[in-house]
């Protein structure tokens, strides 16, 4: 009995070890199955992007010394002595209207305008929305919800911006403060909605673009959509925001990949479809909660629905990604399993399932619209 009774703390103190042991396991395991794999994936892709400039660099030189070489003849009836006629080392001429263009109030705007010079400075500083209202209130032309549209000309789109939100409410001033200067120098008609989620689920960026579309349609025959994320801000205004025959891929160098597309089926950041086409492939899939994977799946909409993807070319497609963090904001492990099935999900998940009640609010710059949401708005019946 007395040697039973001094091994009792000794068993206790073994206890609490293996209790110890066994949380930081667990603590552990979170932190790489939740928060690691963003930051391998984010280190992995700069070491690639960095072979990947480097091969780019090797080829431009390459090319470079063929068309020295070769500048006086071609055997092929081509600019390049290899038959090629792609753009991709050697940028072609783009034609912009000159300064004293004269606009006609009853023809449609055009798409390269003087007022379009290319680069633009951005400035990530925060800046209050109470500043940014009152620096456009002076345009007495923008109406309530941020909504404008060109005099001198008709604007050959209307446009409406979807911006996803949650605890972001440093990032939209400083998107609109860049966005609204530049959709007016492109002479497009234009609005923003914001689509902002309550409640405690998981965000789910994808079911906020579905609402946003439904809810934009009941103001507007709005005829393009942009899909944006608030904290991209266009480098270029030559990025024209109108849409066309294909869907746009806008964002396609940004500085947080060192200005590299990471796979050619990346469809993230801000994207571009007609309203006729986002309802042909059924809008944004509804079954992603938390980030990642929605993109792809919108990627394969598209081209399961006989759509291609056009993305800006050269330096046109550049944006600055505001530094953040996720905010709790976990990756959604069943993407992969999703995306293995995203056909056979295409016409069941998406702007045809979708139910939810929204509260709106509107504000001098943009119409938001809160929704709380939960899987059992977007059900899907098995496939």
């Amino acid at each position: 009995m007395y040697s039973w009774r001094r091994r009792l703390p000794r068993m206790s103190t073994r206890s609490f070890v293996a209790f110890v042991f066994f949380f930081s396991l667990s603590s552990s395991c979170l932190y790489f199955i939740y928060v690691a794999p963003g930051i391998a994936n984010t280190y992995l892709f700069m070491v690639q992007a960095q072979g990947m400039m480097l091969r780019d660099n090797v080829r431009t030189i390459r090319h470079m010394i063929r068309l020295y070489t070769n500048k006086n003849s071609t055997v092929n009836g081509t600019d390049y002595p290899d038959g090629s006629n792609s753009s991709e080392y050697v940028a072609q001429p783009t034609a912009f209207l000159p300064e004293n263009f004269t606009y006609a109030v009853n023809l449609p705007c055009p798409e390269k305008l003087p007022s379009m010079k290319g680069w633009n400075h951005v400035n990530m500083t925060e800046i209050f929305m109470e500043d940014i209202m009152l620096q456009f209130s002076k345009h007495t032309d923008i109406e309530e919800a941020g909504h404008w549209k060109p005099k001198d000309c008709k604007a050959r789109w209307k446009v409406a911006i979807l911006i996803p939100f949650r605890n972001r409410h440093e990032h939209l001033p400083i998107l609109l403060h860049h966005l609204i200067p530049m959709l007016q120098r492109q002479r497009l008609q234009f609005a923003f909605y914001v689509v902002e989620q309550t409640g405690t689920h998981p965000f789910n960026r994808a079911m906020l673009f579905n609402v946003g579309f439904k809810e934009a349609m009941k103001d507007l025959d709005w005829d393009c959509f942009v899909f944006h994320d608030v904290d991209h801000i266009p480098e270029n205004d030559r990025n024209y925001y109108g849409c066309g025959q294909m869907p746009r891929h806008f964002a396609a160098k940004l500085d947080k990949y060192m200005y590299i597309l990471p796979y050619n089926e990346f469809f993230g950041g801000v994207s571009g479809l007609t309203a006729e086409q986002f309802q042909k492939i059924n809008g944004f899939p509804n079954a992603f909660w938390g980030w990642g994977g929605e993109d792809d799946d919108l990627w394969n909409r598209v081209h399961y629905a006989g759509f291609n993807v056009t993305r800006p070319e050269g330096e046109i497609g550049k944006y600055k990604s505001i530094p953040h963090h996720h905010r709790g904001e976990v990756q959604f492990l069943g993407r992969y399993k999703l995306l293995r099935y995203s056909k056979e999900r295409q016409y069941l998940d998406g702007l045809n399932n979708l139910h939810y009640t929204p509260e709106i609010t509107l504000t001098r710059l943009y119409k938001n619209i809160s929704v709380n949401l939960s899987p059992e708005l977007a059900p899907v019946t098995d496939y």
